[in-house]
């Protein structure tokens, strides 16, 4: 847990307790044994419904947490499973090489393309064929870096049309093929993009340490341990034939817990977080689960997909694609049910007297802007990752009636909208247990503003006698 920073004049807790917060800066106070720090003491009329309140939050969220843990090693796959490689798609053996060697050519005598021998140039293969003959091309000589042919060098012709131009001293991804013909087995199929993507990692890195400080560095390890739990887990346990939709729901309730009260801290407001997040989640896997099998969506829809299912033909497929919407979904629903219950604790901090109905009121009043936000950054998210084949969509002029209908489409909406559904309902399941949990915290204490504590709330106040 994070702490308020102290004022100079304020002597040390003698009890030790560095890092709780403590009272609000001014003349040192009596420091008898009775006041309160980063835990809660059973004293006073607030302590027992206090009390009270973290055994019935710790009834709830224990079991839930030894559910995930069990659930977790139950279903724990130890590694993906091992298969004989395809050479189609991503399913290749890939090395790393450079490019050492770029000279230009004339494509007509390298052969790089033939126009039709119909010589029709309308279509836009025989426009492109003609371009590639009649144009310049390089001839790049590419080293092999890694593997057993390490130092091995190759030949690749480049169009001066292709979508992907290399240039001298160029880091490229090529792939090995073991089984083709000696002068065949190697070809570029990328380009190495390893240092810019890594030294966007780390601007993203520093922004957010220096921004959000301790709270950036804790949200920055839980977003290495939910990469952990995606990769070690998730995956490798829906490849070696386990439900996709038990494998999410187990392995996304992981990395709720972990996340939240990494970045939030282990109190009573992280705790209603987590529980409306819960709640949501529950909603979002019954909704998709309806409408997947009644649009009767398989989940098999591109290349990708295809592949998958070639290669491990015992995953359900519309599983993995319903296992897709829950993961989606919890990254979203984390933002809106910590912020509401942020928003619920600071409208009782500035008014101690509001009861639960004011502050459910007040608090669905800011949860409104959310949702409008909230909702509009999905579509459009979704919108601009599907941008291409909305574009191949208007190409082809076709209605939005047989756009939305097909498949490929059908699987965007659904995610989108049950998604849409479960965050538009979390703003008032989380708000009305925060109004209720935050107003009773405080029941017979107006002064007390805040409970400590492992699930106390937000930040701690010494109270008054």
């Amino acid at each position: 847990m994070t702490s308020s920073p102290q004022p100079p004049t304020e002597p040390t807790d003698p009890a030790g307790h560095a890092g709780h917060a403590h009272a609000d800066p001014g003349p040192p106070p009596d420091r008898s044994p009775g006041h309160s720090h980063g835990h809660s003491h059973s004293h006073g009329p607030a302590a027992p419904v206090s009390k009270h309140l973290r055994k019935v939050i710790a009834a709830v969220l224990i079991p839930f947490a030894t559910a995930v843990v069990i659930g977790m090693a139950v279903l724990w796959p130890g590694g993906a499973p091992g298969h004989e490689r395809t050479g189609v798609g991503f399913d290749r053996q890939t090395q790393q090489g450079k490019v050492i060697a770029l000279q230009y050519v004339d494509c007509k005598s390298v052969n790089a393309a033939q126009v039709p021998a119909t010589g029709d140039t309308s279509t836009p293969e025989g426009r492109e064929a003609l371009a590639s003959q009649t144009g310049e091309c390089k001839k790049v000589t590419i080293e092999v870096g890694t593997g057993p042919d390490k130092g091995r060098k190759f030949f690749e012709i480049v169009q001066p049309g292709a979508p992907r131009q290399l240039a001298g001293g160029q880091e490229v991804v090529v792939a090995y093929a073991p089984d083709a013909p000696q002068d065949l087995q190697y070809s570029v199929i990328d380009v190495n993009r390893k240092l810019p993507m890594t030294l966007l990692a780390g601007i993203f890195a520093l922004a957010v340490v220096l921004v959000g400080r301790m709270r950036g560095l804790f949200a920055l390890i839980a977003l290495a341990v939910s990469f952990a739990i995606l990769t070690l887990f998730i995956l490798p346990a829906i490849l070696q034939g386990s439900n996709p939709l038990v494998v999410a729901v187990v392995g996304a309730s992981a990395i709720m817990l972990i996340a939240l009260y990494m970045c939030h801290g282990l109190t009573a407001r992280t705790s209603v977080a987590v529980l409306g997040t819960i709640v949501s989640l529950l909603l979002i896997g019954l909704l998709g689960s309806l409408f997947i099998d009644w649009a009767f969506l398989s989940g098999n829809t591109d290349d990708n997909t295809g592949l998958i299912h070639g290669l491990y033909p015992e995953i359900d497929m519309s599983g993995l694609l319903l296992a897709g919407v829950i993961i989606g979904s919890l990254g979203v629903l984390d933002d809106v049910t910590v912020t509401q219950t942020s928003a619920v604790w600071e409208l009782h901090q500035a008014d101690p007297s509001m009861g639960p109905r004011g502050l459910y009121r007040a608090g669905i009043r800011i949860g409104r802007d959310h949702i409008a936000s909230v909702v509009n950054t999905l579509v459009l998210a979704y919108a601009g990752a599907a941008l291409p084949l909305l574009l191949l969509f208007s190409i082809a002029n076709s209605s939005m009636g047989s756009v939305a209908n097909s498949e490929l489409v059908a699987e965007e909406i659904v995610r989108t909208l049950v998604g849409s559904i479960g965050l538009v309902a979390s703003v008032p399941v989380t708000t009305a247990l925060a109004a209720l949990v935050v107003s009773a915290d405080r029941a017979g204490s107006p002064a007390a503003t805040a409970a400590s504590g492992p699930l106390g709330g937000g930040r701690g106040r010494r109270r008054k006698h």
